[in-house]
């Protein structure tokens, strides 16, 4: 009853079956998910076959065509529905497997029983065979084979040791021995077979046996290095995933200070906000205190007199009565007079203007598209990022809690007069005669003038002043390119002559023979050395972490996101956004770099007995800044001297 059951509710299970499956990879449904047009399919199959698309998606079994990429959701009713029928066929299944395994292992006890089993004797059907005659085309045992060794007519057959099944050995067709193996149709053929097989390729069965063999071993070979190179591969792709996992992990940690500096940043601000209306709300209060008892006085005042008048009304006595009466007219009362006491509504209004405009350039700097922002960097400013002037600004009538920077008098000039700087200041446009344009020209040169003291201040310290901002600076191996060796702890590098086949990584430079430094400087002061050796193809400088790893557009200087210092020959140049600025040769074996990000300048130094300045770039730096080195001839040496042990 039960057999008769399944095999009625088999054709409906194999109808449902074929509705549950997905089209794409031709099993039942995995996650199904549905598209617009109506149709489903495994979430994994869908999302590998628009992989990589950014437009064109379409339906894969109707062809239909969608705008963008469609919002897949799972489809539970049909995630249900093929989990019963799994269901249903699972005892089904289970009961086919073991049946299956049950007629194999008939199979194998049989072909081992027969195997077992001796070969018995052709002529007597009783005798153990000792050798097949594959001439005879039948087995012998000892005492029927004597004659094979001892009649001449039987010395020419070939015997060989006993063969259980002789017909397969034998041509169906001319029932001859097999002597012969035809590559072309991959069968053995007997000599007879070979007027049909005239064009093929026939070799002897021994010759054909070896040549299968040599083959296989070949290919056995040729599986082992495969083998190999996918074992390589797998540890290549492992070591990668732990590069990447230990890459995110750090610029997660970055990331991770970067907003919490910003968060405090922002707290302060509220801060300091909410300390101007809190001041202002205690200078009314107090006024108000003030007002409130010297009103609580005249109060008083009035009641006393009140009550003299009540006293003075009871006297019988006229005399008395006058006196008193006349007394009590010549005192005089004012009425309660209440000032008008307001808040410094000019006050509260410019700090809630601040904080609105803070919020709209915090709004506007998270929601800029990145395709703007580069063009943002190629053009210097002066004045500060919108969100670090909005987070440093002062509220208006207020001082800003903490020391205020004093400079100290200037010290005897330490750094000889700059060789060359960079040209940044513009003439301001004729015809802006408005109020605007004038204050905020006023401002611009405020900030010049405030950034070149600054710059002033700084090349007047000597070596040992300078030192205070030291920084150790390690070599970034992620981003070495495949010719640059690196050592010493990573903090030599140098060219080799051969590739070094180092593993792909995204952040590594695949143009040009450049390395990046570790560590990265977004706020503060900061110093560090490196020393030249054969200096004649080689360059010092700073980048953005965005700037390009590929392209001829990745080498320092020929782009808006580096500044450096380059050595070719005998030349010195200062290069950025691949303008080149010829430079007075000076002989130095080490370079100082001194980085200010708040200032916006990086200054290059010759060290020597005395510091000799090379170098200075203005501008105003929007990003994380890394040191950065390019190394091109064999013999150039570039070493980061450790200065803080």
């Amino acid at each position: 009853m039960a057999a008769l059951t399944r095999a009625s509710s088999e054709p409906s299970l194999a109808a449902l079956e074929e509705e549950l499956t997905c089209s794409i990879c031709l099993s039942l449904f995995n996650s199904p998910v549905t598209v617009p047009c109506g149709h489903n399919f495994c979430t994994s199959c869908l999302e590998l076959t628009w992989a990589g698309l950014e437009t064109g998606f379409s339906c894969p079994q109707c062809r239909a065509t969608f705008a963008g990429r469609p919002q897949l959701r799972k489809n539970t009713v049909l995630c249900r529905v093929v989990e019963q029928l799994q269901g249903c066929a699972g005892g089904e299944q289970q009961q086919q497997q073991q049946q299956r395994q049950e007629d194999e292992d008939e199979e194998d006890e049989a072909v081992a029983e027969e195997a077992a089993a001796p070969v018995c004797c052709d002529s007597c059907l009783q005798a153990q065979a000792v050798q097949t005659c594959l001439t005879c085309m039948a087995s012998f045992c000892a005492e029927h084979l004597r004659p094979h060794h001892d009649s001449p007519a039987f010395r020419d057959h070939q015997l060989c040791p006993p063969v259980r099944d002789l017909q397969q050995r034998k041509c169906s067709q001319h029932n001859k021995l097999f002597e012969f193996f035809c590559r072309q149709h991959g069968t053995c053929i007997c000599s007879l077979c070979l007027l049909s097989h005239k064009l093929c390729h026939a070799s002897p069965l021994q010759q054909a046996k070896a040549d299968a063999e040599s083959a296989l071993k070949k290919k056995l070979t040729e599986l082992h290095n495969q083998s190999e190179k996918a074992t390589q591969a797998m540890n290549s792709v492992k070591t990668s995933q732990s590069q990447a996992a230990e890459t995110a992990a750090r610029k997660r940690d970055l990331m991770r200070n970067e907003f919490l500096e910003i968060k405090a940043l922002i707290e302060e601000k509220e801060n300091q906000i909410f300390k101007v209306i809190t001041e202002e709300e205690k200078r009314v209060c107090k006024k108000f205190d003030y007002i409130y008892t010297v009103l609580g006085s005249k109060k008083n005042e009035m009641q006393s007199l009140r009550d003299q008048i009540e006293m003075a009304l009871t006297e019988h006595d006229d005399v008395l009565f006058l006196k008193r009466a006349a007394a009590l007219q010549r005192a005089s009362t004012k009425e309660a007079f209440v000032p008008v006491i307001e808040m410094d509504q000019n006050l509260i209004h410019n700090a809630y203007q601040s904080a609105i405009n803070l919020k709209e350039i915090v709004k506007h700097t998270v929601s800029q598209p990145k395709e703007k922002r580069p063009e943002e960097k190629q053009t210097p400013r002066k004045t500060k990022p919108p969100l670090a002037a909005a987070l440093n600004r002062s509220v208006p009538g207020k001082k800003l809690p903490g020391p205020q920077r004093t400079y100290k008098e200037k010290k005897p000039c330490q750094i000889q007069e700059p060789l060359q700087e960079e040209a940044d200041n513009r003439a301001p446009s004729t015809g802006a005669t408005s109020t605007g344009a004038t204050s905020t020209g006023a401002l611009k040169a405020a900030a010049a003038a405030n950034t070149k003291d600054l710059i002033s201040s700084f090349l007047q310290k000597d070596r040992e002043e300078l030192l205070q901002y030291a920084a150790n600076i390690t070599l970034d191996f992620n981003t070495a390119h495949n010719k640059v060796l690196l050592s010493d702890r990573y903090t030599k590098m140098s060219v080799s002559d051969s590739p070094l086949n180092y593993n792909h990584h995204p952040q590594r430079f695949t143009y040009c023979s450049q390395v990046l430094g570790f560590q990265c400087f977004k706020r503060g002061i900061h110093y560090w050395e490196v020393e030249l050796q054969q200096k004649n193809f080689c360059a010092i400088g700073i980048c953005y972490g965005s700037m390009d790893r590929e392209g001829p557009d990745s080498r320092l200087g020929r782009n808006s996101s580096s500044w450096c210092i380059e050595w070719f020959n005998s030349k010195i140049s200062a290069w950025h956004n691949d303008v080149e600025k010829n430079l007075p040769n000076v002989k130095a074996t080490k370079i100082g770099v001194l980085l200010h990000c708040e200032g916006g300048f990086v200054i290059f130094l010759a060290v020597g007995e005395k510091l000799n300045l090379i170098y200075k770039f203005k501008t105003q730096f929007t990003e994380a800044l890394y040191p950065a080195f390019w190394v091109f001839s064999s013999g150039t040496v570039l070493s980061l001297c450790q200065m803080k042990q």
